[in-house]
């Protein structure tokens, strides 16, 4: 697979930074400094993973059962996985001002109709909007990141504020409400203002018009195979369809929506297919290990949820590390050590007799994802001319989040009853 992925990549290391308008640089040559996108990017993280230990608390609430109350986890992470194709579209388009500010209001809204919905189909509502603005949020900071180094302070942020998200969530549900557990991702909408302060917010030429249909049908195609885990007959019967629709839209518009030049590029293609694989894989893990040790030991929720943020946290900071030490390793390495990590959590997670663990296992799933994300991403974006760049981490990023969106569903099935 190594070598694979060195076909079509341009001739820069694993670790150079993008140049062009998508790059971290503002017109005067500074920087967005990468703690601001950081605090751009990794509460939607907090967010996501704010209702793992109170799903029953939500499902007494809105008076559904628990594994009907996991939409809300589906529903955020389908909106994360459409919404990023979507806003790397209008970043391209209009530039870093028009998606900051409309990603904010998204957020807003959302927080605001998760505050007072009574039923469950309207707090979905809400969520999806709340995803799809920290998508916007998320896209903006990788595309400012420009390096393996900086790429690797957002997703190490990523996987410590998802390690905190579940305890902080319980926390908050427990000395107020749910709701306000579920609105943790407008921590970020302070840096907003900051990053528009240090960013080049020139729009960039708009060379082609806006491609509605090939956009429609690939959030078709991603919805449909968001709900395989749910309902697996029809939902891969609308897959097959949409894909087909999908691929014959992109040969008769192959500068579209999505671009035919990315999906012949065997670097793109194999690094999102391998960070949609490790992310599934931490996201199933996510929300199948507190109900393990649920069953499997008398700890409480407190308990549990600290132990895992314990384990998460060690996770989050070797992944930081490992991303910025793949700047000196080879690409043959880089995969073998995400390869390996990969394999080993869901395996020892399955076979594992001994309940504790299961929370070193969590560890090892964190540090596969969040090492993975922040490299394959760079790897991903070496097939794209700087113009290109938001296009391929729209994309990357889209098949990143399909895990978060078969993780829960799958955990549903496995951990939850179905």
């Amino acid at each position: 697979m190594s070598s694979s992925l060195q076909i079509h990549a341009r001739p820069q290391s694993p670790a150079a930074p993008a140049s062009g308008p998508a790059d971290a640089k503002t017109a005067t040559g500074r920087q967005v400094p990468a703690l601001w996108l950081a605090l751009l990017a990794t509460p939607v993280a907090a967010s996501a993973n704010g209702p793992v230990l109170i799903l029953p608390d939500i499902a007494d609430s809105l008076g559904v059962r628990t594994a009907t109350a996991t939409w809300l986890v589906t529903v955020f992470a389908w909106g994360l996985a459409v919404g990023t194709p979507l806003m790397a579209a209008l970043l391209r388009r209009c530039g870093i001002g028009v998606t900051l500010k409309a990603s904010a209001v998204l957020i807003a809204a959302g927080t605001a109709v998760l505050a007072v919905a009574p039923w469950l189909p309207l707090a979905m509502v809400g969520r999806a909007a709340q995803a799809a603005g920290g998508a916007g949020l998320v896209t903006t900071a990788m595309s400012l990141a420009g390096s393996v180094r900086r790429m690797g302070v957002i997703t190490a942020g990523f996987g410590t504020l998802g390690a905190v998200g579940p305890l902080l969530g319980s926390t908050l549900a427990g000395a107020v409400s749910w709701r306000l557990s579920l609105a943790v991702g407008a921590v970020a909408l302070p840096a907003v203002p900051a990053v528009l302060r240090r960013a080049d917010l020139a729009a960039p030429e708009q060379r082609t018009p806006f491609d509605g249909r090939g956009a429609a049908l690939l959030v078709l195609a991603a919805t449909s195979l968001v709900l395989i885990p749910r309902y697996p007959l029809p939902a891969v019967a609308a897959s097959l369809a949409s894909g087909a629709l999908l691929a014959l839209h992109v040969r008769a518009v192959p500068d579209g929506f999505l671009p035919a030049w990315l999906l012949r590029a065997r670097v793109f293609v194999l690094s999102a297919v391998l960070a949609c694989t490790l992310s599934t894989s931490y996201f199933t893990l996510l929300f199948t290990i507190p109900q393990l040790l649920r069953d499997r030991t008398d700890w409480s929720a407190s308990a549990i949820g600290t132990g895992q943020m314990a384990a998460l946290l060690v996770g989050s900071a070797v992944s930081m590390l490992l991303a910025a030490a793949s700047a000196r390793m080879s690409r043959t390495q880089v995969l073998a050590i995400l390869l390996t990590l990969g394999t080993l959590a869901p395996v020892a997670a399955a076979l594992t007799p001994w309940a504790l663990l299961l929370l070193p296992v969590a560890t090892l799933a964190v540090i596969a994802t969040s090492a993975g994300q922040a490299t394959l991403a760079v790897y991903a974006t070496t097939a794209a001319t700087p113009a290109q760049r938001p296009t391929a981490i729209g994309m990357f990023s889209l098949c990143y989040q399909l895990g978060g969106a078969f993780g829960p569903a799958i955990a549903a099935v496995i951990a939850l009853g179905g």
